[in-house]
Protein backbone atom coordinates (compact mmCIF):
# COMPACT_ATOMS: atom_id res chain seq x y z
CA UNK A 1 0.00 0.00 0.00
CA UNK A 2 1.08 3.55 -0.12
CA UNK A 3 2.57 3.52 3.35
CA UNK A 4 3.11 7.84 3.15
CA UNK A 5 0.19 8.80 1.70
CA UNK A 6 1.53 10.58 -0.91
CA UNK A 7 -0.11 11.44 -3.92
CA UNK A 8 2.16 12.62 -6.94
CA UNK A 9 0.80 15.14 -9.33
CA UNK A 10 1.76 12.61 -12.40
CA UNK A 11 2.41 8.91 -12.18
CA UNK A 12 4.52 7.81 -16.06
CA UNK A 13 3.83 4.49 -16.72
CA UNK A 14 6.61 3.63 -18.90
CA UNK A 15 10.61 4.08 -19.20
CA UNK A 16 10.91 4.15 -23.00
CA UNK A 17 11.82 7.61 -24.95
CA UNK A 18 7.57 8.77 -24.42
CA UNK A 19 7.92 7.88 -20.79
CA UNK A 20 11.17 9.50 -20.01
CA UNK A 21 10.90 12.61 -21.92
CA UNK A 22 7.43 13.13 -20.05
CA UNK A 23 9.08 12.56 -16.67
CA UNK A 24 11.68 14.91 -17.13
CA UNK A 25 9.05 17.91 -18.70
CA UNK A 26 7.07 17.37 -15.79
CA UNK A 27 9.62 17.18 -13.26
CA UNK A 28 11.05 20.65 -14.98
CA UNK A 29 7.57 21.83 -13.92
CA UNK A 30 8.25 21.47 -10.80
CA UNK A 31 5.36 18.57 -10.77
CA UNK A 32 6.26 15.51 -8.26
CA UNK A 33 6.33 12.55 -10.75
CA UNK A 34 7.41 8.88 -10.42
CA UNK A 35 8.09 6.50 -13.40
CA UNK A 36 6.96 2.82 -13.17
CA UNK A 37 9.72 1.40 -15.37
CA UNK A 38 7.65 -1.83 -16.50
CA UNK A 39 9.47 -5.35 -17.31
CA UNK A 40 12.12 -3.92 -20.07
CA UNK A 41 13.13 -0.52 -18.54
CA UNK A 42 14.74 1.43 -21.47
CA UNK A 43 12.18 0.13 -24.39
CA UNK A 44 12.84 -1.37 -27.28
CA UNK A 45 16.18 0.73 -27.50
CA UNK A 46 17.85 -1.44 -25.35
CA UNK A 47 17.98 -4.00 -27.81
CA UNK A 48 19.24 -2.05 -30.52
CA UNK A 49 23.04 -2.04 -30.64
CA UNK A 50 23.73 1.00 -32.47
CA UNK A 51 21.27 4.36 -33.00
CA UNK A 52 22.49 6.19 -35.96
CA UNK A 53 18.97 8.88 -36.19
CA UNK A 54 18.93 10.27 -32.48
CA UNK A 55 19.73 14.14 -32.95
CA UNK A 56 22.95 14.94 -31.48
CA UNK A 57 24.81 11.79 -32.34
CA UNK A 58 27.34 12.73 -35.15
CA UNK A 59 28.63 8.84 -35.18
CA UNK A 60 25.41 7.39 -33.49
CA UNK A 61 25.35 5.93 -30.29
CA UNK A 62 24.61 2.61 -28.55
CA UNK A 63 20.39 2.15 -27.93
CA UNK A 64 21.84 0.82 -23.90
CA UNK A 65 23.86 3.84 -23.60
CA UNK A 66 21.09 6.30 -24.66
CA UNK A 67 18.41 4.61 -22.20
CA UNK A 68 20.85 4.43 -19.54
CA UNK A 69 21.76 8.27 -19.99
CA UNK A 70 18.05 9.22 -20.42
CA UNK A 71 17.38 7.60 -17.17
CA UNK A 72 20.07 9.26 -15.24
CA UNK A 73 18.62 12.54 -16.47
CA UNK A 74 15.53 11.90 -14.87
CA UNK A 75 17.15 10.65 -12.07
CA UNK A 76 19.67 13.92 -11.92
CA UNK A 77 16.27 15.63 -12.13
CA UNK A 78 14.55 14.21 -8.38
CA UNK A 79 12.66 11.38 -10.19
CA UNK A 80 11.94 8.43 -8.79
CA UNK A 81 12.09 5.25 -11.17
CA UNK A 82 10.48 1.73 -9.81
CA UNK A 83 10.78 -0.74 -11.54
CA UNK A 84 7.58 -3.31 -11.76
CA UNK A 85 4.42 -3.47 -13.68
CA UNK A 86 1.11 -1.75 -13.28
CA UNK A 87 -1.76 -4.33 -12.84
CA UNK A 88 -4.63 -1.76 -12.86
CA UNK A 89 -5.97 1.69 -12.51
CA UNK A 90 -9.00 3.01 -10.99
CA UNK A 91 -10.12 6.40 -10.31
CA UNK A 92 -11.88 8.04 -7.03
CA UNK A 93 -11.02 11.82 -6.46
CA UNK A 94 -7.61 10.58 -7.28
CA UNK A 95 -6.13 8.02 -9.56
CA UNK A 96 -4.95 4.56 -7.66
CA UNK A 97 -2.04 2.76 -9.65
CA UNK A 98 -1.48 -1.12 -8.55
CA UNK A 99 1.54 -2.57 -9.17
CA UNK A 100 2.50 -6.43 -9.52
CA UNK A 101 3.99 -6.35 -5.78
CA UNK A 102 0.57 -5.02 -4.10
CA UNK A 103 1.96 -1.64 -4.05
CA UNK A 104 -0.66 1.24 -4.56
CA UNK A 105 0.34 4.51 -5.90
CA UNK A 106 -1.95 7.82 -5.50
CA UNK A 107 -1.54 10.73 -8.39
CA UNK A 108 -3.60 13.43 -9.66
CA UNK A 109 -2.69 12.88 -13.67
CA UNK A 110 -1.29 9.69 -15.72
CA UNK A 111 0.75 9.71 -18.99
CA UNK A 112 0.74 5.94 -20.34
CA UNK A 113 3.83 5.07 -22.51
CA UNK A 114 3.83 1.55 -22.30
CA UNK A 115 4.99 1.36 -25.77
CA UNK A 116 4.75 -2.24 -28.32
CA UNK A 117 6.33 -4.85 -28.35
CA UNK A 118 7.86 -6.40 -32.07
CA UNK A 119 5.92 -9.89 -32.72
CA UNK A 120 9.10 -11.93 -33.78
CA UNK A 121 8.58 -15.23 -35.33
CA UNK A 122 9.79 -17.20 -32.41
CA UNK A 123 12.47 -19.92 -33.74
CA UNK A 124 15.27 -21.20 -31.98
CA UNK A 125 18.31 -18.12 -32.64
CA UNK A 126 16.32 -15.63 -33.50
CA UNK A 127 16.09 -13.16 -30.48
CA UNK A 128 20.18 -14.25 -29.84
CA UNK A 129 20.44 -12.60 -33.19
CA UNK A 130 18.43 -9.82 -32.88
CA UNK A 131 21.44 -6.78 -33.10
CA UNK A 132 23.50 -8.88 -35.28
CA UNK A 133 21.75 -9.14 -38.55
CA UNK A 134 17.87 -10.02 -37.53
CA UNK A 135 15.61 -6.66 -36.87
CA UNK A 136 12.00 -5.26 -36.31
CA UNK A 137 12.75 -1.68 -37.96
CA UNK A 138 14.45 -0.91 -41.45
CA UNK A 139 14.06 2.27 -41.09
CA UNK A 140 16.27 2.42 -37.64
CA UNK A 141 18.59 -0.61 -39.04
CA UNK A 142 18.35 -0.90 -42.60
CA UNK A 143 21.37 1.80 -43.15
CA UNK A 144 23.64 -1.12 -41.67
CA UNK A 145 23.05 -3.32 -44.75
CA UNK A 146 23.69 -0.81 -47.95
CA UNK A 147 24.69 -3.08 -50.74
CA UNK A 148 23.66 -6.19 -49.27
CA UNK A 149 21.47 -8.92 -49.38
CA UNK A 150 18.41 -8.60 -47.06
CA UNK A 151 14.95 -10.21 -46.65
CA UNK A 152 11.53 -9.12 -44.87
CA UNK A 153 8.75 -10.56 -43.40
CA UNK A 154 5.06 -10.20 -43.97
CA UNK A 155 2.50 -8.69 -46.14
CA UNK A 156 1.22 -5.94 -44.68
CA UNK A 157 1.68 -1.86 -44.81
CA UNK A 158 4.92 -2.18 -42.83
CA UNK A 159 6.38 -5.06 -44.83
CA UNK A 160 5.40 -3.41 -48.04
CA UNK A 161 7.24 0.02 -46.74
CA UNK A 162 10.28 -1.69 -45.48
CA UNK A 163 10.84 -3.80 -48.35
CA UNK A 164 10.37 -0.79 -50.44
CA UNK A 165 12.50 1.26 -48.34
CA UNK A 166 15.31 -1.64 -48.81
CA UNK A 167 15.05 -1.80 -51.94
CA UNK A 168 16.49 1.43 -52.57
CA UNK A 169 19.52 0.77 -50.62
CA UNK A 170 20.41 -2.64 -50.37
CA UNK A 171 21.50 -4.31 -53.48
CA UNK A 172 18.42 -7.57 -53.18
CA UNK A 173 15.74 -7.34 -51.01
CA UNK A 174 13.15 -10.24 -50.39
CA UNK A 175 9.68 -9.83 -49.50
CA UNK A 176 8.18 -13.43 -47.77
CA UNK A 177 4.66 -13.77 -47.25
CA UNK A 178 2.88 -16.77 -46.13
CA UNK A 179 -0.14 -16.04 -48.25
CA UNK A 180 -0.42 -15.28 -51.93
CA UNK A 181 -1.55 -12.03 -51.78
CA UNK A 182 -0.57 -9.40 -50.12
CA UNK A 183 -2.38 -7.32 -47.30
CA UNK A 184 -1.04 -4.05 -47.62
CA UNK A 185 -2.88 -0.74 -49.05
CA UNK A 186 -2.60 -0.85 -53.36
CA UNK A 187 -0.13 2.21 -53.14
CA UNK A 188 2.02 0.41 -50.60
CA UNK A 189 1.98 -3.14 -52.55
CA UNK A 190 2.88 -0.81 -55.71
CA UNK A 191 5.89 0.58 -54.56
CA UNK A 192 7.52 -3.39 -54.39
CA UNK A 193 6.12 -4.67 -56.85
CA UNK A 194 7.04 -1.73 -59.35
CA UNK A 195 10.42 -2.35 -57.53
CA UNK A 196 12.55 -4.44 -59.65
CA UNK A 197 15.31 -4.97 -56.73
CA UNK A 198 12.72 -6.62 -54.58
CA UNK A 199 11.84 -10.18 -55.36
CA UNK A 200 8.57 -11.53 -53.52
CA UNK A 201 8.24 -15.15 -52.19
CA UNK A 202 4.69 -16.20 -52.15
CA UNK A 203 3.37 -18.76 -50.06
CA UNK A 204 6.25 -18.64 -47.87
CA UNK A 205 7.03 -19.46 -44.43
CA UNK A 206 10.56 -18.91 -42.62
CA UNK A 207 11.27 -22.12 -40.48
CA UNK A 208 14.92 -21.92 -39.24
CA UNK A 209 17.15 -19.20 -38.45
CA UNK A 210 21.02 -20.01 -39.01
CA UNK A 211 24.30 -18.23 -37.48
CA UNK A 212 26.21 -18.12 -34.63
CA UNK A 213 28.00 -14.46 -34.47
CA UNK A 214 25.69 -13.26 -36.61
CA UNK A 215 23.05 -14.07 -39.41
CA UNK A 216 23.90 -16.41 -42.17
CA UNK A 217 20.54 -17.33 -43.60
CA UNK A 218 16.61 -18.71 -43.23
CA UNK A 219 15.55 -22.07 -44.57
CA UNK A 220 11.99 -20.87 -46.07
CA UNK A 221 9.31 -23.84 -46.45
CA UNK A 222 6.82 -23.03 -49.22
CA UNK A 223 3.30 -24.14 -47.88
CA UNK A 224 1.72 -24.88 -50.98
CA UNK A 225 4.40 -27.31 -52.35
CA UNK A 226 6.43 -28.41 -49.72
CA UNK A 227 9.67 -27.14 -50.77
CA UNK A 228 12.37 -25.88 -48.74
CA UNK A 229 14.48 -23.67 -49.63
CA UNK A 230 17.63 -21.93 -47.80
CA UNK A 231 18.12 -18.34 -48.87
CA UNK A 232 21.69 -17.25 -47.81
CA UNK A 233 21.11 -13.13 -46.05
CA UNK A 234 22.86 -10.56 -44.70
CA UNK A 235 19.64 -9.02 -42.86
CA UNK A 236 16.60 -10.26 -41.91
CA UNK A 237 13.49 -7.69 -40.66
CA UNK A 238 10.49 -9.21 -38.95
CA UNK A 239 7.76 -7.10 -40.05
CA UNK A 240 4.60 -8.74 -38.87
CA UNK A 241 2.96 -6.18 -36.64
CA UNK A 242 3.51 -5.31 -32.98
CA UNK A 243 1.54 -5.52 -29.45
CA UNK A 244 0.60 -2.20 -27.71
CA UNK A 245 0.87 -3.24 -23.88
CA UNK A 246 -2.36 -1.71 -22.51
CA UNK A 247 -4.17 -5.12 -21.40
CA UNK A 248 -4.47 -3.21 -18.11
CA UNK A 249 -5.92 -0.58 -19.65
CA UNK A 250 -9.40 -2.63 -20.48
CA UNK A 251 -12.13 -1.01 -19.72
CA UNK A 252 -10.69 1.87 -18.19
CA UNK A 253 -9.98 3.79 -21.46
CA UNK A 254 -11.21 3.52 -24.90
CA UNK A 255 -9.03 1.44 -27.00
CA UNK A 256 -8.35 0.40 -30.80
CA UNK A 257 -9.56 -2.88 -32.21
CA UNK A 258 -5.32 -3.53 -32.53
CA UNK A 259 -5.19 -2.74 -28.39
CA UNK A 260 -4.02 1.21 -29.35
CA UNK A 261 -5.18 3.66 -26.67
CA UNK A 262 -7.12 6.45 -28.69
CA UNK A 263 -6.43 9.86 -28.35
CA UNK A 264 -7.08 12.96 -29.30
CA UNK A 265 -10.77 13.51 -28.65
CA UNK A 266 -10.06 16.38 -26.48
CA UNK A 267 -9.30 19.40 -28.98
CA UNK A 268 -7.25 21.27 -25.85
CA UNK A 269 -5.29 18.57 -24.60
CA UNK A 270 -4.64 16.29 -27.87
CA UNK A 271 -2.80 13.22 -25.70
CA UNK A 272 -5.70 13.28 -23.38
CA UNK A 273 -7.42 9.83 -23.37
CA UNK A 274 -11.66 9.08 -23.14
CA UNK A 275 -11.06 9.53 -18.92
CA UNK A 276 -9.93 12.60 -18.08
CA UNK A 277 -6.62 13.39 -16.20
CA UNK A 278 -5.25 9.86 -18.38
CA UNK A 279 -2.66 10.63 -21.00
CA UNK A 280 -1.26 8.66 -23.52
CA UNK A 281 1.74 9.04 -26.02
CA UNK A 282 4.15 6.68 -28.08
CA UNK A 283 4.22 3.32 -29.53
CA UNK A 284 1.05 2.51 -27.47
CA UNK A 285 -0.83 5.22 -29.27
CA UNK A 286 1.41 5.91 -32.59
CA UNK A 287 1.09 2.21 -34.80
CA UNK A 288 2.30 4.16 -38.01
CA UNK A 289 5.79 6.04 -37.00
CA UNK A 290 7.38 3.85 -34.58
CA UNK A 291 10.82 6.05 -34.49
CA UNK A 292 11.94 6.52 -31.06
CA UNK A 293 12.52 10.51 -31.92
CA UNK A 294 8.70 10.62 -32.59
CA UNK A 295 7.90 8.87 -29.12
CA UNK A 296 10.17 10.89 -27.36
CA UNK A 297 8.19 14.02 -29.09
CA UNK A 298 4.82 12.56 -28.11
CA UNK A 299 6.03 11.96 -24.23
CA UNK A 300 6.55 15.45 -24.22
CA UNK A 301 3.28 16.67 -25.84
CA UNK A 302 2.02 14.29 -23.16
CA UNK A 303 3.92 16.05 -20.49
CA UNK A 304 2.77 19.75 -21.05
CA UNK A 305 -0.75 18.61 -21.88
CA UNK A 306 -1.03 17.40 -18.42
CA UNK A 307 0.89 19.93 -16.59
CA UNK A 308 -1.83 22.32 -18.32
CA UNK A 309 -4.95 20.52 -17.26
CA UNK A 310 -3.80 19.98 -13.64
CA UNK A 311 -3.07 24.21 -13.66
CA UNK A 312 -7.14 23.92 -13.72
Amino acid sequence: MNENNQIFDTIVIGSGPAGLTAAIYNSRADLKTVVIAGNQPGGQLTITTSVDNWPGFPNGTGGIKLMMDMQQQVKNLGVEIKNGLVKKISKENTFKIELDNGEILECKAVIVATGAATKWLDLPNEKELIGHGVSGCATCDGMFFRGKTVAVIGGGDTACEEAAFLGKICEKAYLIHRREELRASIAEQKKVLDNPKVEIWWNSEVKKVTGTEKLESITVLNNKTGEEKILPLDGLFVAIGSSPATEFLKGMVDLSETGQVLVGQNKEHVTMTSVEGIFAAGDCVNIKHKQAIVAAGEGCRAALDAEKWLER
